[in-house]
């Protein structure tokens, strides 16, 4: 009769290491969701938006916790300092709601100007 391999799995201290993960890039078990770079610009685009954690991760398909997590992980990169950026942007809108971020508008006219010298049509 031959022996039988030991069904057991072998304890933490004697598996092979594991590899180094990069945790921008690694990959998610199937079926759940992951922060891709689109779905990050969604996050931080969305923050610059509307100032919330919540709604931004949200409309990137993800929690909040898993939000900060990757903050956390990824701390004094790019998506770190963008994420205070887009808070100060939004902040920066709340301050001075009528500010607006487009160009202004061009003036209206002037009473007594060109327009106003033309005849008035019949």
């Amino acid at each position: 009769m031959e022996p039988q391999p030991n069904p057991r799995p072998l304890p933490p201290h004697h598996a092979a290491p594991a590899a180094p993960r990069n945790p921008a890039t690694s990959a998610a078990p199937p079926g759940r969701a992951q922060w891709t770079p689109a779905a990050q610009r969604i996050f931080l685009t969305a923050l610059a938006e509307c100032g919330c954690v919540v709604r931004a991760a949200r409309a990137a398909g993800m929690s909040r916790s898993s939000a900060h997590r990757l903050r956390q992980r990824l701390a004094g990169t790019p998506f770190d300092r963008l994420w205070d950026h887009a808070l100060a942007l939004y902040a920066r809108r709340m301050a001075d709601p009528f500010a607006g971020d487009a160009a202004p508008a061009a003036p209206p006219p002037r009473r007594g100007g060109p327009l106003a010298a033309s005849p008035a049509p019949r």
